[in-house]
Formats: C-alpha cells, sequence, structure tokens
C-alpha cells in the first residue's frame, strides 16, 4: 500500500476509514487526491478484512470542492495532462469532456465498488464535496453541515448528477439552477441525506452503522448495495453520469463560464469569487417556509 499524500487510510475493526487530507485548502480536490481517493477505495474493497468504509474530512469541513486555484491547477496541467484541459485554458470542447470524464471514473469508485460507503459530513460539502458524497451508499451530515454547487452560478453545470435520485427533479433544479446551499438538518428532509445529527455524535453514529455492517458477511453486504445501484442504473444513473460530464463542458462554453474565468485572470480568484456571490446575499435556500429576506439577501428568521 502506497503512502498516500492527500488522504489518510486506516483500516479497523472490519472497516476502513478514509480521510481527505488538505485541511488548510478545506479538503479541495485536486486530480492528485481524487487519484490517492480512487486507489484506496479499490484497496478497501480488494481487503477481506473490510466490511465498509467511512469517507470524511480533515479538519474543518468534508470538502469545499474542486481546487480552483489557478496556479495550482496550471502548474498541474503543464505536468501532467497532455490534453492541457486546465478549466482556465482554452481546451477543445473534446478535451473538456475527456478530462471531465477522467476525474468521474475516479469518482465513480465509491458507486462501482462492491462494499458500501458512509459519507461523514460535516461543515462545508460545496460542489465537488457533494459529487462525492452523493455517490456514497449512505451520507450522514451534522445538522449545521452547509451543503449545496455555488458554481453552478457560474463555472458551468454539475459533472456529476445524482441529485435528481436522491433529492427528485424539482429540488435538484431548485438548487442547482441558484447555487444555494441548505443547511444538514434540510439536507435530511429532502433526501440529500440519510440522517442528520448534531455535530457531536457524527463520528459515533457513523461508527455505530460500520459496527453493525462489520457483523455482516462482506459478500452479503456486496449483494445488496449492487442490487440497488442495478435498479439505479436501469433509471439511468450511470447513463446520466456521463451525459453530465458532457453537459458541463457545454456548460463552460457559456458567456457568463467565461466571464468569471476573465475576473478570476483579472482580479483572481478570491475577488472573482466574492463577486459571484455578491448578489446571493447569504447564499441560502430555506426548505421549510417562506425565504423571506433582507435588503443584502439574507434569510430573516
Amino acid at each position: 500500500m502506497p503512502d498516500y499524500e492527500f488522504i489518510d487510510y486506516q483500516v479497523e475493526r472490519g472497516r476502513a476509514r478514509i480521510t481527505l487530507n488538505r485541511p488548510a485548502k478545506r479538503n479541495a480536490l485536486s486530480l492528485a487526491l481524487l487519484e490517492e481517493l480512487n486507489h484506496a477505495l479499490w484497496e478497501a474493497d480488494d481487503h477481506k478484512a473490510v466490511h465498509a468504509v467511512v469517507l470524511k474530512g480533515a479538519g474543518s469541513c468534508f470538502s469545499s470542492g474542486y481546487d480552483l486555484d489557478p496556479g495550482a491547477r496550471a502548474k498541474e496541467a503543464q505536468a501532467r495532462d497532455r490534453r492541457g484541459g486546465n478549466i482556465y485554458a482554452e481546451p477543445t470542447i473534446d478535451d473538456d469532456i475527456w478530462r471531465l470524464e477522467r476525474t468521474q471514473r475516479l469518482r465513480m469508485a465509491l458507486f462501482d465498488m462492491h462494499k458500501p460507503v458512509i459519507a461523514q459530513v460535516h461543515g462545508y460539502c460545496l460542489a465537488g464535496g457533494t459529487d462525492l458524497a452523493l455517490l456514497c451508499d449512505m451520507v450522514i451530515v451534522a445538522d449545521d453541515a452547509v451543503i449545496g454547487f455555488p458554481p453552478a452560478r457560474d463555472l458551468g453545470s454539475l459533472p456529476n448528477q445524482m441529485w435528481i435520485y436522491h433529492v427528485g427533479p424539482q429540488w435538484a433544479k431548485r438548487l442547482c439552477l441558484t447555487g444555494d446551499t441548505i443547511t444538514g438538518a434540510e439536507a435530511q428532509q429532502i433526501g440529500f441525506a440519510l440522517k442528520s445529527v448534531p455535530l457531536e455524535y457524527l463520528e459515533s453514529e457513523c461508527e455505530s452503522l460500520l459496527d453493525r455492517l462489520a457483523q455482516i458477511d462482506p459478500d452479503l453486504l456486496s449483494a445488496n448495495k449492487r442490487i440497488v445501484n442495478v435498479g439505479m442504473e436501469l433509471m439511468g444513473a450511470r447513463t446520466l453520469q456521463r451525459m453530465a460530464a458532457e453537459n458541463d463542458a457545454r456548460g463552460h462554453l457559456a458567456p457568463g463560464t467565461k466571464v468569471f474565468k476573465d475576473n478570476v485572470k483579472e482580479v483572481g480568484l478570491k475577488a472573482a469569487l466574492k463577486a459571484r456571490d455578491s448578489g446571493f446575499g447569504d447564499g441560502r435556500a430555506r426548505v421549510n417556509g417562506p425565504e423571506l429576506r433582507d435588503a443584502d439577501g439574507r434569510l430573516m428568521d
């Protein structure tokens, strides 16, 4: 087993614990991290002592999304990407689709592997963080987690589209069309999460479920996971993921996406994100009751 740089991998008592381990970057998802995650997932799937996997994040959050830092992405693309598929470059649409499908294949291990995976979500679970969580078999979240896909406002479509299978078409549209976020407690209500608990109980809740899974024959766990996932495939889940990658490449051609990329080059990523989100107030949706907002666009209780 290799020494991982961007994740932590541990096996104990019938479970593998995989931790996204870039806390200083809020566990932003680079290509290198996703490659390590893919390797660790298949390592756990191949390990007979492992019955189930828990996926979580180090530090303050699960994951803030994909690593959008232009410098880091340019360096990574130059070193590794013969198609030049950096999001701030100008690849052909097929280059873009190829790059998106490559990272999608790395994430799809969560769906394809035989053993069940629990997402243990705290803090931010944004953009690519939701792509990971929604490919897991069960999602358990902290009540105060922040969940959504803000880049849908300016950077394309979603490169994974499991939302519809978890929350239904209307909530998928409500959140993906605006990039607004919901809390963990609200995520349970609409079906994004199996369960929401106070943060102090999150780890024990996941570990308790892992204890129960550890008592079940791994072959039976596999049989019961895979028949549900085949049912989702019969409803188009796998085909839709491929279409989502191609649709994201289409979204990258939108005029608004070009404006955002130009803003990043001109004023930097942090300022461009601030400008993008300035008209959305606190950026929140409300699951229950009217969305009454103040003059700054913040929800009022």
